[in-house]
């Protein structure tokens, strides 16, 4: 009796998500583009847009908070909505051994839900890694401010994440280019990131990877910058490795980093020799001590081009704060208050305050102590035992008419 062998065998289960109007967006897109051995999901307040997406799994998040009609520009609700589908999203990251979160920043849910939803992911022990886009220059000051911030919330919930800042988009396409346009090639970069990273692991090619290598090079490493170069013609390889390694996407040198993973793809007629040229551009441009992991993929699509992507990881590494990390109270809340349009902080202050609170009434016991007879000397402390998950923050604006990100 015939076997019948599935299209893609993989040990690592690896989820993508998402969130918001343009993270939702690029999910629609690498479905389209028929990215293999991932599973796609699309978690939204947006009732409309999740219904008119192609993502085989979709998860309504903040049913109450937002009856379905998206989070505006306002992130706190976005957070609160990831807050109140907790228990959905723990479930959608059971036995999953990789989650990558997208979304574009500065709006309400992408910006607000996806450190929650990182949260989560990491919490359950997946590697969880962060595909990001920062919003054009012309979209305002405020969206920048909301995507700052909730920047700084994600890469805190993420051990890696990738940035694209979209005007350095505008610098890989032509001037002509319609805003609708603008944003689909956005959409694609981040697709090209996602690629990049899962097919070296779940598609056969003519060099793998193992989810091990990758998380070797993505476990809490901070800050990554992504790259993508194409060439053709005879020296194609060659062409693409250094058009990827000065790519405008890359803010600064790979020499910086403190690993390296790239992926060469190219049709059939992509060679060992020719892995091997790009292979040496981009290892020559780095550091001695970087760790590089890279591997070639083969896809027909590609005719006679090959493609290079590159993702360097461990900027920040020194500075990369831990898991628990703890916050300076007065310096974070004076920061948090200002930009958002918001009642209140996007962030909790009730870590703050308690902190506060517990201070406070420990010195005043102090001064009773120090004005009491010797027999009230031992008198009981409050004891602090608060256990407060600190909130999170602020996507660009999706391709399509929905303006909550």
């Amino acid at each position: 009796m015939p076997q019948v062998k599935p299209e893609v065998e993989t040990f690592a289960k690896i989820k993508v998500i998402g969130v918001g109007g343009s993270g939702g967006s690029a999910i629609d897109r690498m479905v389209k583009a028929g990215i293999r051995g991932v599973d796609f999901m699309v978690m939204n307040t947006d009732v409309q847009a999740l219904h008119h997406n192609s993502a085989p799994h979709k998860l309504h998040i903040g049913k109450t908070v937002t009856r379905g009609l998206g989070a505006g520009m306002n992130p706190e609700i976005g957070q609160r909505s990831a807050e109140e589908s907790q228990n959905e999203i723990r479930e959608a990251f059971k036995e999953t051994d990789m989650v990558f979160v997208t979304c574009g920043l500065g709006g309400g849910t992408g910006s607000g839900a996806s450190p929650v939803i990182a949260e989560i992911a990491r919490e359950m022990g997946a590697l969880t890694v962060g595909v990001v886009t920062k919003p054009f220059s012309f979209e305002g000051p405020q969206r920048k401010a909301i995507a700052d911030k909730a920047y700084r919330e994600l890469s805190r919930h993420v051990d890696t994440i990738i940035t694209i800042p979209n005007d350095r988009v505008l610098q890989i396409i032509d001037k002509k280019t319609s805003l609708l346009d603008a944003f689909k090639i956005v959409d694609d970069v981040l697709r090209q990131g996602v690629q990049g990273i899962s097919e070296l692991i779940t598609v056969p090619g003519l060099i793998n990877v193992d989810f091990a290598d990758v998380k070797s090079i993505m476990k809490d490493r901070g800050s990554a910058l992504m790259g993508i170069g194409v060439g053709s013609g005879d020296t194609r390889a060659v062409e693409a490795a250094q058009a990827a390694i000065s790519s405008p996407l890359l803010e600064v040198s790979i020499d910086g980093a403190r690993g390296i993973l790239f992926t060469i793809t190219g049709g059939t007629s992509l060679g060992m020799q020719e892995v091997a040229e790009a292979a040496k551009i981009i290892t020559n441009s780095a550091d001695d001590d970087v760790r590089v992991i890279f591997g070639a993929v083969v896809d027909e699509t590609m005719g006679e081009d090959v493609r290079v992507t590159v993702i360097a990881t461990g900027f920040e590494e020194a500075v990369r704060p831990s898991r628990s990390k703890d916050f300076d109270a007065e310096d974070d809340l004076e920061e948090l208050h200002a930009p958002f349009p918001l009642k209140k902080p996007m962030y909790s202050n009730n870590l703050f305050s308690k902190r506060k609170t517990a201070v406070q009434e420990e010195e005043g016991e102090q001064e009773k102590e120090s004005m009491a007879p010797a027999r009230n000397t031992f008198t009981s402390k409050p004891v602090n035992s608060v256990n407060t998950i600190p909130t999170r923050t602020a996507s660009p604006v999706s391709p399509q008419t929905n303006t909550d990100q």
